[in-house]
């Protein structure tokens, strides 16, 4: 016979099940980042899979791997490659103290305030530790990248192949009724497609113009400043000013009047104003996003997963508002249930 009760059993079983699944998320920490890029990119993958798997009647394991290297094209190699680039040309522009004395040289000129040189260089020292943290080296975090891969990848393949038997889980263990359940995973859907593919677009095309601008009003480095804006640009209305102000500033100060003024202009009537443009329309598609929510989140992603947080942090944030959201209809539910319930005792009473 048990000492406990079958009462007792059951929440000590239950404060068992706790504590090691606190246990478990500790030691999984590290790849966090990782598991929640697979839950983004089985929401991206899910539409394909389904169609070429399971209307086509396509393998399903030839699709999923088909799916998984095609993410690896598109996404993960640019990406890392961006980085690598990023990180050496922020380093080179550091280390060029002759460039930044002519630079210091021409800004006395255009602003009649003494700009000390010292402030200059630490700021510099502090971008180039920040930009070193911001972007992940190919070289220093190379185990933990090659790590984080495999396990997404990994777990991708499994919840493709299986897309059916982990959906009824998610649902089976969810911890609201199942209708609600299945509301969480269409908005979950809408707002990782608005958060990932719709500011990525908005970023993509900021980017571009930025990069386009500069080429053509012959600026150095148009590739290069225009990826550093598709990166920014996922902070909105901040992001590309970060980019084109001062670098339309240093034209007027070393003589470029017209290339200088044209980049401000062009910069604050079209690079700003086509975010407003694309935002609307991917709302009118897939959902809207505030803006508001998108700086906070970006502020609460990026000292967690550094530059990927500029797309998890809002992530995490619209999925938390989210839930708040499903609870609070629940709870309302709930009472509004209560009342009846209560009401019909009282009226046979």
């Amino acid at each position: 016979m048990s000492v406990f009760s079958y009462k007792q059993r059951n929440n000590i079983n239950l404060v068992i099940i706790i504590a090691l699944g606190l246990l478990i998320a500790y030691s999984l920490q590290g790849i966090f980042s990782a598991i929640l890029s697979t839950l983004v990119l089985y929401t991206i993958m899910r539409p394909g899979y389904i169609y070429f798997a399971e209307v086509k009647g396509w393998n399903k394991r030839f699709v999923a791997i088909s799916l998984i290297t095609v993410s690896i094209i598109l996404i993960i190699l640019p990406f890392y490659a961006l980085s690598s680039m990023v990180i050496s040309k922020i380093s080179e522009l550091k280390n060029n103290e002759i460039f930044f004395k002519n630079l210091l040289v021409k800004l006395q000129h255009l602003i009649p305030v003494k700009i000390n040189e010292s402030v200059i260089q630490d700021g510099l020292n502090r971008l180039g530790n920040w930009a070193t943290l911001l972007f992940p080296s190919l070289i220093s975090s190379a185990v933990n990248i090659v790590l984080s891969l495999l396990v997404m990848f990994f777990l991708l393949y499994f919840m493709l192949i299986e897309r059916k038997k982990f959906e009824y889980s998610l649902i089976k263990y969810a911890p609201f009724r199942e209708q609600n359940a299945l509301r969480f995973g269409d908005e979950m859907r809408n707002t990782t497609y608005a958060n990932v593919l719709g500011q990525g677009l908005i970023c993509l095309v900021q980017g571009s113009l930025v990069s386009l601008s500069f080429f053509v009003l012959g600026y150095k480095d148009p590739v290069f400043w225009g990826v550093i804006t598709t990166f920014i640009s996922f902070v909105p209305v901040l992001g590309p000013p970060v980019v084109f102000v001062p670098a339309a500033i240093l034209q007027i100060a070393t003589g470029n009047n017209f290339a200088g003024w044209a980049m401000l202009i062009f910069g604050f009537v079209v690079i700003i104003n086509i975010d407003n443009v694309l935002r609307f329309i991917i709302a009118k598609k897939v959902g809207n996003i505030h803006p508001i929510i998108t700086v906070i989140g970006v502020i609460i992603g990026i000292p967690l997963f550094g530059i990927l947080g500029l797309v998890f942090g809002p992530l995490l944030l619209s999925y938390f508002i989210l839930l708040v959201k499903i609870y609070e209809t629940s709870t309302v539910a709930s009472e509004r249930l209560e009342r009846i319930k209560t009401n019909n005792e009282h009226n046979e009473l």
